[in-house]
């Protein structure tokens, strides 16, 4: 486990504090059974907002804290272990990172202290398929006299239908699979010519598919540089990977301690099962998996507060090894609570479709190992 500053240690136990008396995964049921169209409680993220939850990343000129990536993976982790549903991950971690980075200083005071504060929500709107590929970008941006116009489609936008404001990666040269010839937009989602779907998605977060219909941007709505998108956009999506990857790890913590606990007192045959050679064996596994998961997170989330070379590698490394994990500890969370284990009454279906959703979120594993590979050289 990482070693924590006294902000850090602060942050994490205020975090811990909060989700528990404030957003227990009885929150989430009740938001879900709701049907909320936004898929989070409005009044709860309100209340992050008012901790200064969306501004951890964000410099101090801007309404921020700069408390870095690690301190905002350690709030992500513990909104995590209860499945708290907000646009902290897409808006505070993703979107504040692609105008951290790539913004100019008119950008960063019109939309960067908005963030910060809570006051709008802003979404990376960057796959166009069923799979994570950004170079395979195909929304058009054509030159339209000092500005552009896009046509195309998004698809999988988290909390697309909640953002005011969408970072769009469009294409202004080359074609779908070209790296260059990628420039990134800002755009207000109540622009002229934007459409949205609220999509059903099993961990019930919300997200949407997006169409921009000939959506006329001025020069000032690029983001960076024209042509050549590609590095911003990859740096942003590393971070918003970074931050899912220590969601999943909160979540993959609490599965694996509240299957601990039943196997403490589940009693088969006359015997507490936890006294079972095979499912000793199986807690074991989880366990180990779980501290090495971490070391991966933490590693990442370090490497990009401390902005080392090896970033990418890393990112992908976390999110591979944390899908891997989430996807074994919330398995096993349904098989050793058996029956129970598969009705709507328990939380355990809450965090199995949750591991699925966040498996997919910005690259799986097979996408991470595929990259961390070619990162190597093989």
């Amino acid at each position: 486990m990482a070693v924590l500053n006294e902000e850090q240690s602060m942050l994490r136990d205020a975090a811990k504090s909060w989700v528990q008396e404030k957003s227990p995964v009885t929150a989430f049921r009740k938001m879900r059974d709701s049907g909320a169209d936004l898929g989070y409680d409005a009044a709860a993220w309100n209340e992050m907002a008012e901790m200064g939850w969306a501004g951890v990343i964000v410099p101090e000129e801007y309404g921020g804290s700069a408390f870095g990536y690690l301190s905002m993976g350690l709030i992500l982790e513990e909104t995590g272990r209860t499945l708290t549903a907000s646009p902290l991950l897409a808006s505070a971690l993703g979107a504040a990172s692609a105008l951290m980075l790539g913004g100019t200083e008119a950008q960063k005071q019109a939309w960067l202290t908005k963030i910060a504060a809570g006051e709008i929500v802003a979404a990376l709107a960057v796959d166009e398929g069923a799979h994570h590929a950004p170079e395979k970008t195909a929304l058009a941006a054509t030159k339209s006299g000092a500005g552009y116009t896009l046509s195309g489609d998004k698809a999988f936008v988290l909390e697309g239908m909640a953002a005011d404001l969408l970072v769009v990666s469009a294409r202004t040269s080359g074609k779908p699979g070209d790296t260059k010839g990628i420039t990134l937009f800002l755009v207000p989602s109540d622009a002229k010519g934007v459409t949205r779907k609220r999509l059903a998605l099993a961990d019930n977060r919300g997200a949407a598919n997006i169409s921009f219909d000939k959506v006329e941007v001025g020069a000032d709505g690029v983001l960076g540089e024209a042509e050549a998108g590609w590095e911003l956009l990859e740096k942003t999506l590393d971070r918003a990977r970074a931050g899912v990857a220590a969601e999943m790890l909160g979540s993959a913590v609490q599965a694996f301690e509240t299957t601990l606990d039943y196997l403490k007192v589940r009693v088969q045959f006359g015997q507490v099962i936890g006294s079972f050679q095979a499912l000793q064996h199986r807690a074991a596994k989880m366990f180990t998996d779980l501290e090495l998961a971490r070391s991966a997170v933490e590693a990442a989330l370090a490497a990009i507060d401390n902005d080392t070379p090896d970033v990418p590698e890393l990112v992908s490394l976390a999110k591979a090894k944390m899908g891997d994990t989430f996807h074994l500890v919330s398995n096993e969370m349904v098989q050793m609570h058996g029956g129970i284990g598969m009705t709507d009454a328990h939380d355990a279906g809450f965090y199995l479709k949750r591991a699925r959703a966040c498996e997919a979120a910005f690259g799986n594993q097979a996408y991470h190992r595929d990259r961390y590979a070619r990162i190597q050289g093989y």
